[in-house]
């Protein structure tokens, strides 16, 4: 699987990751998790990316590939409460969340901590980031980052404090591709996109139950894209490969519980980009069609 070079992190990462909201959520057993990301793990796979939000996605990270930890990078993002009695983004909190992924984990470090989708104005307040400053420091993480789209994220990317964006892009989130991914790769930051087939949200042809996936479902009716009429799999390899596409982008982060869809999703990324003329036409369809308030939806 290609690889690219992390920002100025020294990291070279697999241009698809794990992303870990799905086995979390869906209360995924230590076998599954085992088998996918083992299977990952051999196929190329090294980006593991997860948070304290998503249930038991980290213990059964730490319960399955910790013993591997030298074979992938490690990210986790800390702000939500998720068990704790204290308010979100409480300097406190986030060190004593910070604390427990790792012990969830089962390692000493994580390569980077993300700080999840927290506020303009509790960035610019600049306690939140200290915390995080605090635990490189300690060796706890070896880089920080932001998690998170539209202003927030254009502010952390302009602040200087952070050595990785995690945002989303997709055929139906494209407004990281002008706001943020520029400047962050004019300062040397990685960037991993979370969201980059948009929750194949067109997948059944109706719109999805989850109220989760709404937003893209509706985007998606009025973009009207014409790949998306024919086969699923090759609709979702366009979408995948568009957002690989993006220059400034690093690796995209991709959930499933299930190891032979994710082995299929990276055999898409195989291809390589998109055709300039395929990746332009996506372009200018946005443009055309995309409304003032269609922002960046972490």
């Amino acid at each position: 699987m290609e690889k690219r070079k992390y920002g100025n992190t020294g990291m070279n990462v697999s241009v698809l990751g794990f992303g870990g909201s799905e086995i979390g959520f869906q209360d995924a057993t230590v076998e599954t998790v085992d088998k996918l990301l083992g299977s990952a793990l051999d196929a190329g796979l090294n980006v593991i990316d997860t948070a304290e939000c998503y249930k038991i996605s980290e213990e059964l990270i730490g319960k399955t590939v910790s013993k591997r930890r030298d074979d992938y990078y490690l990210f986790t993002k800390c702000g939500h409460s998720s068990g704790y009695e204290l308010p979100d983004w409480d300097p406190k909190l986030l060190e004593m969340s910070i604390d427990r992924s790792l012990k969830r984990l089962q390692t000493d470090y994580v390569d980077v901590i993300h700080l999840h989708s927290c506020s303009e104005e509790l960035l610019r307040k600049g306690e939140v980031i200290e915390v995080l400053q605090r635990a490189k420091e300690q060796g706890k993480t070896r880089f920080i980052g932001y998690s998170g789209d539209h202003k927030a994220a254009l502010y952390a990317v302009q602040s200087g404090a952070f050595d990785s964006l995690e945002t989303s892009v997709s055929i139906a989130d494209q407004e990281a591709i002008e706001l943020t991914i520029p400047e962050a790769a004019r300062r040397g930051m990685g960037v991993v996109i979370k969201r980059p087939i948009a929750n194949a949200a067109w997948r059944t042809g109706q719109k999805p139950e989850s109220a989760y996936h709404h937003v893209y479902w509706d985007r998606l009716q009025e973009l009207r894209y014409d790949f998306l009429e024919g086969d699923l799999k090759n609709s979702v390899g366009i979408a995948l490969r568009f957002t690989l596409s993006i220059p400034g982008v690093h690796t995209a982060i991709v959930g499933t519980a299930n190891p032979s869809r994710w082995l299929e999703n990276a055999k898409l990324t195989d291809q390589g980009p998109l055709p300039k003329e395929q990746f332009d036409a996506i372009r200018s369809r946005w443009k055309e069609t995309a409304a003032a308030d269609w922002v960046g939806k972490g």
